[in-house]
């Protein structure tokens, strides 16, 4: 006796059949192979077609997942597609995702949100804890994400005050051989996280922010003496940072305060003789209730594919 075939609809417009679908409908094939069924999308709406009750009922699922999520905003990377999909089969059919809204939306539109598991488990990481480390190579998003999560916290009046930091380390050239006063040469070290704000907010709600001093951007040594209380802070390339520096920066937390520590320890710019105060502080606070660490790696990198292909290759060169 033949199995019946089984029929489920999902009701929805065209523009929302477009965007479940993905490029070359690369979600729907994904669905196909995973459940064992037919998806089609010639007719109004979506109808899956299985033998396996089972399996219709995780596509159908699965496409609901899509459906939240694009309701809440978010866009259908290939990372969160993957997610649903995958946490939807039968193999972890118990699993449950939970779909906040997007970080926020950028200047142009876009949605900030996760890219790889790296990144989400860096976003969790920092909204569960007062201070987060998180490391990883070139490329990985870790510091716009800490910012797209800072500037988050300030337009929701969360905190007061976004504060980012750097060391002013040089990478094979001396501040001194840089022409103006030592605030026109420290710009060029501040440049990245001025991009990155520069992403996220608009040009004249950026400025209205720097007007009202709610947006600081600072070399790490104007930290010292200052008590940091009711605001989000990042200081950035921080396996520049010498132990004392570390110990400086961490100690000038205030009460209400959210800190992330971004660092690369493969491209630390200290003087040989100095050790890294970010690699110093990951281990020796490892243990302490509070403070998280994510350590991102080169699957999490979301630059250009040849960045990926680069890291490999100096990873590999340094195992010699």
């Amino acid at each position: 006796m033949e199995a019946s075939l089984i029929r489920l609809h999902l009701p929805c417009s065209d523009s929302e059949k477009i965007r479940l679908a993905g490029e070359g409908e690369k979600n729907f094939v994904r669905m196909e192979n995973l459940f064992q069924v037919k998806v089609l999308s010639r007719e109004p709406g979506i109808t899956i077609q299985a033998l396996s009750p089972e399996n219709a009922h995780h596509a159908r699922e699965s496409l609901e997942r899509l459906f939240e999520a694009m309701r809440n905003g978010h866009e259908l990377t290939d990372f969160l597609v993957n997610e649903i999909i995958d946490k939807n089969s039968s193999q972890t059919k118990s699993a449950e995702i939970p779909f906040e809204k997007p970080i926020l939306i950028d200047r142009y539109g876009n949605p900030i949100q996760a890219k790889t598991k790296g990144q989400s488990r860096l976003i969790q990481e920092i909204k569960s804890h007062d201070i987060t480390f998180a490391a990883g190579p070139a490329g990985t998003g870790k510091t716009f994400i800490a910012v797209a999560l800072a500037v988050a916290a300030l337009e929701k009046k969360l905190v007061n005050k976004l504060i980012l930091c750097r060391p002013a380390v040089e990478s094979g050239e001396s501040l001194g051989f840089l022409p103006g006063e030592i605030s026109d040469k420290i710009a060029p070290y501040m440049r990245p996280l001025h991009d990155s704000l520069s992403v996220l907010l608009a040009p004249e709600k950026l400025k209205a922010y720097r007007d009202m001093n709610a947006v600081e951007i600072a070399p790490l040594a104007y930290m010292r003496g200052r008590t940091l209380s009711k605001c989000f802070v990042i200081l950035d390339e921080g396996q520049n940072t010498t132990t004392l520096q570390m110990k400086m920066f961490l100690t000038r937390i205030g009460l209400n305060t959210k800190v992330v520590i971004t660092g690369d320890e493969s491209q630390v710019d200290l003087p040989r003789n100095e050790n890294s105060g970010f690699a110093h502080a990951r281990k020796i606070l490892s243990d302490i209730e509070g403070i998280g660490q994510v350590k991102l790696d080169v699957s999490d990198v979301v630059r250009h594919r040849l960045v990926m292909d680069i890291i490999e290759a100096y990873e590999r060169h340094a195992k010699r």
